[in-house]
């Protein structure tokens, strides 16, 4: 059921990253994305567009409020500044990203414990210890590309 699950969210963010891109979703292409199936035994079959690999998308990325620090994130942990994570509308719990900022092309990698940006135009939260090392915590935002890198880590208990 919890393969299901994923496999649903994934499907409704690539169809928001295709749609905000002008493209429509072509059912005659698929492609196998494993490592964001919780149970990464039976593999998540999606519609791409040709040619679309869907594993990293570029937008602007925001830090996260102080205001949040200690509050229960999405994934159930509680939201510390000086871990290396962050929140996406789609990506299932756990999984890990790596961000570039496009300015200065420094990386750090994440893990999406949380779900947000609740603002339109953003599309990742990173905590202050993720947006410090690539360079964007004094201005606060910054466009980045967002790469997918693995499942969802082993902390909540799927394969990663």
């Amino acid at each position: 059921m919890q393969t299901t699950k994923a496999a649903f969210m994934v499907m409704i963010g690539l169809a928001m990253i295709d749609l905000s891109a002008g493209q429509s979703l072509n059912a005659a292409t698929t492609i196998t994305i494993q490592e964001l199936s919780f149970d990464s035994t039976k593999p998540t079959s999606l519609a791409l567009p040709p040619g679309k690999s869907h594993k990293s998308m570029n937008g602007l990325a925001t830090v996260y409020s102080n205001k949040l620090s200690g509050r229960k994130t999405a994934s159930g942990q509680r939201f510390c500044q000086t871990d290396l994570t962050a929140a996406h509308r789609s990506l299932p719990l756990g999984t890990k990203v790596l961000i570039t900022n496009i300015h200065n092309r420094k990386s750090v990698e994440v893990t999406i414990n949380d779900r947000g940006p609740h603002t339109a135009g953003r599309v990742i939260d990173l905590s202050g210890a993720a947006a410090a090392k690539i360079g964007m915590k004094k201005t606060g935002s910054a466009p980045v590309k967002v790469e997918i890198i693995g499942g969802a880590s082993s902390i909540f208990g799927e394969k990663g």
